[in-house]
């Protein structure tokens, strides 16, 4: 099973422990356990029940902090989006990580967005969930909030990283095509396929222990 992420266990802890929640505390460990939902099951597959399941809370409860499915699925997709452009600025500022000698200062940033990417799969659920809003373009709500945030991480690597635009192009087609391996559970043929072999050591050249590790397989959900 992947690995828990740091949010998870955390809430993990503190219900081990008794510990009373405020309702910010509550509303994060609802936001962690509805990734890992509509990462596994999609928007439409999804309920409320099983994500206060996921969480550890009752159904009602989600209901009245958030309202309905989705309210709490665009809560989620911001949710994931804020996660990854957070882990995105933190690499980019990341000046002193070390860094192979001759890299260009470009290189050595793009390397770090990179790898801030890949360490999101620790995430459970991050990519899936955007990986299934993006799908949702003609939802009323859903769609004008899954482009705006495709949005946003175009505009990271334009103006905050300072990419060209076919630079950044680049970057975006690679992550959908991380985001795609994913979704199709891929690494279940990792091994026994030798060109889906091939395809995990070209995207995954560094860190491929570490995504095998934190992949869902075969119909693990959550």
């Amino acid at each position: 099973m992947a690995s828990a992420s740091v949010d998870e266990k955390a809430v993990s802890a503190d219900a081990e422990a008794g510990k009373r929640l405020t309702s910010d505390e509550r509303r994060r460990q609802i936001l962690v356990a509805a990734l890992a939902v509509f990462g596994a099951r999609g928007y439409e597959g999804a309920t409320t029940d099983e994500v206060a399941r996921a969480a550890g809370v009752s159904q009602p409860y989600v209901v009245r902090l958030f309202g309905s499915k989705e309210n709490l699925f665009l809560a989620t997709i911001e949710d994931a989006l804020a996660r990854m452009i957070a882990g995105f600025r933190a690499a980019l500022a990341d000046t002193d990580a070390p860094r192979e000698p001759g890299i260009t200062d470009e290189k050595a940033a793009a390397k770090r967005i990179g790898q801030a990417y890949v360490d999101l799969l620790a995430v459970r659920g991050l990519h899936q969930t955007l990986a299934h809003a993006y799908l949702l373009g003609s939802h009323p709500m859903i769609g004008p909030a899954a482009r705006k945030g495709f949005a946003t991480v175009w505009r990271f690597f334009r103006d905050e990283m300072g990419l060209e635009a076919d630079e950044a192009r680049a970057f975006m087609a690679e992550g959908m095509l991380i985001s795609t391996m994913i979704g199709l559970r891929i690494v279940d043929d990792y091994g026994s396929d030798p060109q889906i072999t091939e395809l995990f050591r070209s995207c995954f050249p560094t860190e491929l222990p570490h995504v095998l590790e934190v992949l869902p397989r075969g119909t693990e959900r959550w």
